[in-house]
């Protein structure tokens, strides 16, 4: 019998399941354009592209297609002094495609280009997704394209926005969703603002399993199986805190859930209420759920005997654990290194 994730793990495992139960259905795979300006901000511009290559990577068919344009020709220069080839010249984008996004950056020059100005309108006329990086929201406004609209842009922008462009609502925030447009104020809000364009464009699961991989070191102290949604939940009662502490300290050898409740300080019942309601999963479900997790990581990632892992992650008999196992990704643990491997890589 096969199981899913209950808990906030779920989207931590997202991707790495190699259950063939229901067949392959190609999704519709959204198409996304960087137009490059000279010294465009490489971070800004990486932590973008790596939020889609990231959803590409745990989902089961492509997601999204990544196209990088140059204005007038295809090799641009960063701003660490690192040339990129682009895939196209901006006259050979076609006007019909599905994100449209300007890298600016510190030192790009922000002066009208004609040419740059009448390919925003093309585009936007056809009801692409407009969006920005860095400072790259001013060729959006300066093309008419942010009347009315909320806009993020880097704190050193933001007096000249509101001054050569009073229809636009410069806004405070690091990023910005509002009427078709995505716009982020600098290097590191640019995977925030994409994390929101994969919820819009695909969903929030995948948004969030893709902030997992990516988010992760967002706290002070990063657990090996902590999750984004637990972490960074400010209204976390400070007993399911410890409880989830306890869990994490004690795979090898789980406590139970009345020893765990004992440690807290509060019954087994709030306990099992505390982790349905912010946990998605009762105590029990969560702690098999971390410990199968945990399994999975050191397949993947050691070289140790199946029989070492099994017991490094509580389970006394290995004959359960190739049952509790394969029930959740779909293939025993003593091969599942090669099967995840060769569905990675589309090889049959």
């Amino acid at each position: 019998m096969s199981l899913v994730f209950e808990s906030v793990l779920k989207d931590k495992n997202m991707g790495y399941a190699c259950t063939p139960a229901k067949p392959f259905k190609p999704q519709a795979v959204t198409c996304v354009a960087f137009v490059l300006l000279n010294n465009f901000s490489m971070m800004s511009f990486t932590g973008a592209v790596d939020a889609l290559v990231t959803a590409n990577l745990i989902s089961d068919s492509p997601a999204f297609e990544i196209i990088t344009v140059g204005l007038k020709n295809r090799l641009v220069m960063g701003d660490l002094g690192i040339a990129i080839s682009a895939d196209l010249e901006l006259a050979q984008l076609p006007d019909r495609i599905d994100v449209l996004i300007v890298a600016g950056g510190l030192r790009v020059r922000l002066l009208s280009d004609l040419h740059l100005r009448r390919k925003l309108r093309n585009v936007a006329f056809l009801g692409t997704t407009m969006g920005s990086l860095w400072n790259g929201a001013f060729f959006l406004a300066e093309a008419q394209l942010m009347n009315d609209v909320e806009c993020a842009v880097h704190p050193d922008g933001r007096a000249m926005m509101t001054d050569m462009f009073p229809t636009v609502r410069v806004s405070n925030r690091t990023h910005v969703i509002d009427k078709n447009r995505i716009t982020c104020a600098g290097a590191s809000s640019s995977l925030r603002m994409m994390l929101e364009l994969i919820k819009v464009k695909k969903d929030a699961s995948l948004a969030h399993a893709v902030e997992e991989i990516l988010g992760c070191d967002q706290t002070a102290e990063v657990s090996g199986t902590s999750t984004v949604l637990v972490d960074t939940n400010p209204t976390l009662p400070q007993t399911l805190k410890l409880a989830l502490e306890l869990m994490q300290k004690n795979i090898e050898e789980p406590l139970s859930i009345d020893e765990l409740a004992d440690c807290v300080k509060i019954s087994r019942r709030q306990l099992e209420r505390r982790f349905c309601r912010f946990v998605g999963a009762s105590p029990t479900r969560y702690y098999l759920e971390l410990r199968l997790t945990r399994a999975r990581q050191l397949i993947l990632q050691s070289n140790r005997a199946i029989t070492d892992i099994a017991i490094a992650t509580g389970f006394c008999s290995l004959a359960n654990f190739h049952m509790r196992f394969r029930a959740f990704f779909g293939v025993a643990p003593s091969s599942y290194r090669v099967t995840y491997e060769r569905r990675r890589r589309n090889t049959p």
